[in-house]
């Protein structure tokens, strides 16, 4: 079961290491934020990171984008390899590499790709998991971004 709708942000720790910048929960305070959870070994999230990306250039300034790594076999613990198909698939915003599972368990998150979006206050506002499904993410980041459509 991933976290609650409405449940506050967990703190942003235990990461193995970061790539692009490291981010506290205090620098996201008071700013709506995505946070991404994928996997090297995973072929759909390679297959909407062209959509994170276009999310992240599009509301720049106003929403806060983290990719978390959260591995799914020995493989993906490959620091060099999941540098490498973050910069294959362009992913210039800050990584948190959770190769321990610690923040994928504060999450108490399952998936990949997995997409938690928060509002100004932390709280958790959407949350959707799979392959599908940007259209429903942008209305629901534009609503908490109070974007008319």
């Amino acid at each position: 079961m991933a976290l609650k709708l409405r449940s506050q942000m967990p703190e942003l720790e235990g990461a193995t290491t970061w790539f692009n910048g490291e981010v506290s929960k205090g620098d996201v305070d008071g700013v709506p934020t995505l946070i991404h959870f994928w996997s090297i070994s995973c072929g759909l999230c390679k297959e909407a990171m062209p959509n994170v990306n276009e999310f992240r250039d599009l509301y720049k300034g106003k929403l806060k984008v983290i990719a978390v790594h959260m591995p799914r076999s020995e493989k993906d613990l490959d620091l060099d390899e999941i540098k490498k198909v973050a910069d294959e698939h362009g992913i210039i915003q800050p990584i948190f590499v959770d190769s321990e599972h610690k923040l994928t368990d504060a999450f108490e998150n399952e998936y990949v790709p997995a997409y938690y979006v928060f509002d100004e206050e932390g709280q958790l506002r959407h949350f959707q998991a799979g392959g599908g499904g940007m259209k429903m993410l942008t209305k629901r980041v534009n609503r908490v971004l109070g974007i008319k459509e």
